[in-house]
């Protein structure tokens, strides 16, 4: 009989890999998931909508160095969503609009 293996065990299993073999596996998910489904955008990433990312994160989203990204909130091109503790959170729709302006200008030279 075919045991089922759990989240937890699978996550653990995932975490033993070496990292090729993690990133191969993650390649073949992503390429295979949702081949035979014609799910739009939205049904997969729509959870994230309302979330909120730090300001690490937030950097590593849109591709630029701490200190850019420090600089937009400075000048008030980003603003903080909220704080939680002493972590500044930014809106994932608010970043999101911030990046496609960003390639739009970079497009523009």
């Amino acid at each position: 009989m075919m045991s089922t293996m759990t989240a937890d065990e699978l996550f653990e299993k995932l975490k033993a890999m070496p990292a090729t073999e993690r990133n191969r596996f993650f390649t073949m998910l992503a390429i295979n998931a949702f081949r035979d489904e014609n799910l739009t955008h939205e049904q997969v990433f729509g959870d994230l909508a309302n979330d909120e990312f730090t300001a690490q994160e937030a950097a590593e989203y849109l591709e630029v160095s701490m200190s850019t990204f420090r600089r937009y909130v400075l000048s008030g091109k980003l603003k903080v969503n909220s704080e939680v503790g002493r972590n500044q959170m930014f809106a994932t729709r608010d970043l999101k609009a911030f990046k496609r302006a960003l390639k739009d200008v970079k497009g523009r030279h």
